[in-house]
């Protein structure tokens, strides 16, 4: 059998194995299933949002939910449900960053301070326990109040406070594999520090990150959401699900203003957390029966 066709053989198994996992676990297939639909409504916003999310129809304003306004109107009369698809546009992307960011940077730092150990762990370890001293979304409210509510600083503020988890977490993993067989043959094999770190023993640590990090992209959206809510986030004209919420508290006899923005934030984080315990049980072994 040639080598390709064992590479076929290997790769139609590795999918057969995904495929039972998936169907062991329905919760996760739930969660792709709500992710992979926000994606595309988000995205096709532009063309299925019945008006703009910023046009105002003030003789409409604070209609319920009917025909011509299917999730209802807020306070200056602009269609809830277009600014519901439009906030997706702003959520998903600002959640995603966050967490692609924080685990770029957790990973570089957490893997330098665990292989390299003495000093150079000292310094990055105290300086992480400097950042997690604080509450996050007191930190991350200091931040952004400090640099101006936009959605740019939101996003900042969230990259400041949220790397350190992965850091740790990449730092411990790093520590417990350094003196695993496979990376003391490649250092028997002449591999100098920077390969045996980044191409042998990192990319052999990343899945217990991974299953960190799509847990955390619900805790980033509700952070994200929680900036907003407080005048913190972008711009207040903005269709963003937090600052709706925020103006639907000011009228809550209305409850679709605040209602359908928060099931939005709800699903999103929902489904996130359903993958990332898919994930968990797909990586880990152990997990697995």
């Amino acid at each position: 059998m040639s080598s390709a066709t064992q590479d076929l053989k290997l790769t139609s198994q590795s999918r057969l194995k995904l495929l039972k996992t998936l169907r062991k676990s329905p919760a996760v297939i739930i969660g792709l299933v709500i992710v992979l639909i926000w994606i595309v409504l988000a995205f096709s916003a532009p063309w299925i949002a019945p008006f703009d999310p910023l046009e105002q129809h003030i003789p409409d304003r604070l209609q319920a939910p009917n025909q011509t306004y299917l999730l209802g109107t807020d306070e200056l009369g602009r269609d809830i449900f277009s600014r519901v698809l439009y906030g997706g546009r702003i959520t998903i992307p600002a959640g995603l960053a966050v967490i692609i960011i924080d685990g770029i940077l957790g990973l570089v730092i957490g893997a330098v301070a665990g292989y390299l150990g003495g000093i150079w762990d000292e310094i990055m370890m105290r300086l992480t326990e400097l950042f997690m001293a604080f509450p996050t979304i007191i930190l991350a409210m200091a931040v952004t109040a400090a640099l101006g509510p936009s959605l740019m600083n939101a996003v900042l503020a969230l990259v400041i406070v949220r790397w350190p988890d992965y850091a740790r977490l990449t730092r411990g993993i790093i520590i417990e594999n350094k003196t695993a067989e496979y990376v003391e043959a490649a250092k028997a094999l002449g591999g100098k520090n920077p390969y045996v770190l980044f191409r042998t023993l990192l990319p052999n640590s990343l899945a217990p990150v991974l299953v960190y990090g799509s847990l955390d992209i619900g805790n980033a959206i509700l952070i994200f959401a929680g900036l907003s809510f407080l005048g913190l986030g972008p711009e207040p004209a903005s269709p963003e699900w937090g600052r709706m919420i925020s103006i639907g508290i000011d009228f809550f006899d209305q409850w679709w203003m605040w209602l359908f923005p928060g099931l939005a934030i709800a699903s999103l984080v929902m489904a996130f957390n359903f993958i990332g315990d898919g994930l968990r049980d797909l990586l880990d072994p152990r997990m697995r029966t």
